[in-house]
């Protein structure tokens, strides 16, 4: 079973932003495709297209509907088969360590120095640290053959 694409129509054509949200949410459907997906994975995905197929939504809504449900099946693949679309880790562990790493050795270095204002020097530490970690990750899943060949824009 194929998952189906999104059906064109005139509020997503008429519109440029719209109309390339549609068209990199068309091509993960094709990457996934490529991949021998179980039953379970494919019908569940379909009813999230299904929903955006649907003629009730236009314009703004239609935009954000599609960017979550990108994300949710995203999220949906990664989560069953360790799936992970092109640097996907390196984006989550990017605000991962400047937030567990970033923030403690700011905080530390501030309080050293008697100054909380160099508080932000560690974000850009942490912003490396979670790149590294999440690069390093996206090497792994690329060789295992987990990574797909697509990197999404606009959200996840």
């Amino acid at each position: 079973m194929n998952i189906t694409a999104i059906t064109k129509r005139e509020a997503i054509t008429n519109n440029e932003k719209l109309n390339r949200i549609a068209a990199q949410f068309n091509e993960l459907v094709k990457e996934l495709n490529r991949r021998n997906l179980p039953e379970n994975t494919v019908s569940s995905i379909n009813r999230d297209i299904e929903e955006l197929n649907s003629d009730r939504i236009a314009g703004h809504d239609l935009k954000r509907l599609i960017l979550r449900k990108q994300a949710k099946i995203c999220r949906l693949i990664e989560k069953r088969h360790k799936i992970v679309p092109k640097n996907y880790y390196r984006n989550l562990w990017l605000v991962l360590g400047m937030t567990a790493f970033g923030l403690p050795i700011g905080i530390t270095f501030g309080m050293l120095m008697n100054n909380m204002g160099l508080l932000a020097i560690g974000l850009p530490i942490g912003m490396g640290i979670g790149i590294a970690a999440g690069s390093g990750m996206d090497k792994k899943a690329r060789e295992e053959g987990r990574q797909l060949n697509i990197e999404l824009k606009g959200g996840l």
